[in-house]
């Protein structure tokens, strides 16, 4: 039987000019001399088709996240950190996006949840004017870049609403360069900038609000470098209902005498796989790889992850968390055992067989693989930064044998341990006290307003608002407010 099928589309002309003819040659090469193609080296790097037809949101933001250079802070491939569409899920079921394509206030919503900063404007909030100086701003660097949501129909494209990035500005034509990522379908393209703005001034029927376009740029701090939500499961909106909703109006509602009663109260109401819900971002790589030695960007990472995690076990907070856990033999809640692999190397002897898994493309399990010993020893860095405990660990899967390196925020302290290589090296590792610890405090701060210490509150914000951030935004997304509220999700 005869398949219908298509190879690409004649790019209606004008009033778009393609990147590749002479003319767009020429505009680029012009555009470049006046300074406003900076932007383009970055995008054009990490430029990427879109691997469905309604998946143009996805692909134009994880093209972005990559050219800004964001740690997705978890494994895409292998043992691969890098933003691909498949991971971009916490604001709308993939499947759903692959079905009817996503929103304007969903890609704003799933920006914000990877750890980008987010200024998103529709039409009827701005003006053309501005809309020129914010291209021309991240036109002229490359720390910024637009992404638009239009309709194709404003220039007689097929199709009806699509995303795309910015990746140039013509000063002396007026025209702006559309990186299409629906690459088999249109070439880049050149358009005037005062028709991209009619096309982007229309009204998408699925959300009834106005498209309009967003700048997307680096966050001043570091994005989930020890912890992260995973939304890969379908309990995770029901976890963020709870965490946001429900636990203020038990506490409300119970006679609440001091912190253990507080405890009591929202442990033994945790909703199912809860501690699926929050993971430990553990940088793992080929002993052969490392040696003795750590990249500056392993270095920093690392020494960031031990002062959160030294800041979170100084609270009070955490003392209360540990003593309720294990005072009253509180390892297990219900089925959720939260006492399981809380040494350095049954945790380690984990994350070396899944990073054996990854290593080798795999990075759905770790079947197959067994950590048959594992080394804790020590590695000075570079100047004042503090030393970092290594895990090696030997992993084999009955016909290859492979090492692996886990490697663990550290402080200055001394390591109860015979070993000589440990010597004043302790490896900082995050275990359930640890992960409950943070995720309260990650909550909203009224949720706390029995925390008198100020200084202390806001130095704890400042470590984990990304995860704060994150609650708002799953919870706003699960709400549908994600189309009425553009804005950053407040920490």
């Amino acid at each position: 039987m005869a398949m219908a099928s298509i190879y690409r589309r004649v790019l209606p002309s004008p009033p778009a000019i393609d990147f590749a003819s002479s003319e767009g040659k020429q505009l680029f090469m012009e555009a470049t001399q006046g300074g406003t193609m900076e932007g383009f080296f970055k995008l054009i790097s990490y430029f990427q088709t879109q691997s469905e037809p309604a998946y143009c949101g996805l692909a134009t933001l994880a093209m972005v996240l990559n050219a800004l250079s964001i740690d997705p802070g978890r494994k895409w491939k292998g043992p691969w950190r890098w933003f691909d569409e498949s991971m971009l899920d916490c604001c709308e079921p993939l499947e759903k996006v692959k079905a009817k394509g996503i929103s304007f206030g969903k890609v704003v919503c799933l920006a914000h949840c990877a750890g980008a900063k987010v200024e998103a404007f529709r039409t009827n909030q701005t003006s053309i004017d501005e809309f020129r100086k914010h291209v021309i701003a991240c036109s002229t660097s490359d720390d910024c870049h637009v992404i638009s949501s239009y309709n194709r129909a404003t220039f007689k494209q097929t199709g009806t609403g699509h995303f795309s990035p910015i990746g140039g500005y013509h000063a002396g034509r007026d025209m702006a360069l559309i990186l299409d990522v629906a690459r088999f379908k249109y070439p880049p393209h050149w358009v005037p900038l005062k028709l991209l703005w009619e096309a982007m001034d229309t009204v998408d029927d699925a959300s009834g609000f106005r498209r309009g376009f967003m700048l997307i740029s680096r966050l001043q701090r570091p994005p989930a470098l020890l912890y992260t939500l995973s939304c890969k499961h379908e309990s995770w909106a029901n976890i963020a209902k709870y965490l946001m909703e429900d636990v203020p109006v038990l506490l409300s509602s119970k006679n609440v005498k001091d912190v253990k009663d507080v405890l009591s109260i929202v442990f033994n109401s945790l909703p199912s796989k809860f501690l699926e819900f929050i993971k430990w971002v553990a940088e793992i790589r080929r002993t052969e790889e490392g040696g003795q030695s750590l990249s500056p960007e392993e270095q920093e990472r690392l020494s960031i992850k031990g002062e959160i995690l030294k800041q979170v076990q100084g609270t009070d907070l955490y003392k209360h968390v540990t003593d309720f856990l294990f005072a009253e033999k509180f390892g297990c809640l219900g089925s959720q055992c939260l006492g399981k692999e809380t040494s350095l190397t049954d945790i380690a002897a984990s994350v070396c067989c899944q990073g054996a898994g990854v290593l080798e493309g795999n990075s759905e399990s770790s079947n197959g693989f067994c950590c048959g010993e594992t080394r804790v020893h020590c590695i000075k860095s570079n100047g004042d930064m503090p030393p970092v405990t290594v895990v090696s660990g030997t992993v084999t899967n009955g016909v290859v044998e492979q090492h692996v390196d886990m490697l663990v925020p550290s402080s200055s302290k001394n390591l109860n341990s015979s070993s000589p290589e440990v010597t004043d090296c302790i490896g900082m590792h995050p275990a359930s006290n640890d992960v409950l610890t943070t995720l309260l405090l990650a909550l909203p701060s009224q949720t706390w307003s029995g925390i008198k210490d100020e200084t202390l509150l806001q130095e704890i914000n400042t470590l984990i608002m990304h995860l704060r951030g994150q609650l708002n935004v799953l919870k706003r997304c699960k709400d549908d407010e994600v189309e009425e509220d553009l804005s950053a999700p407040s920490f």
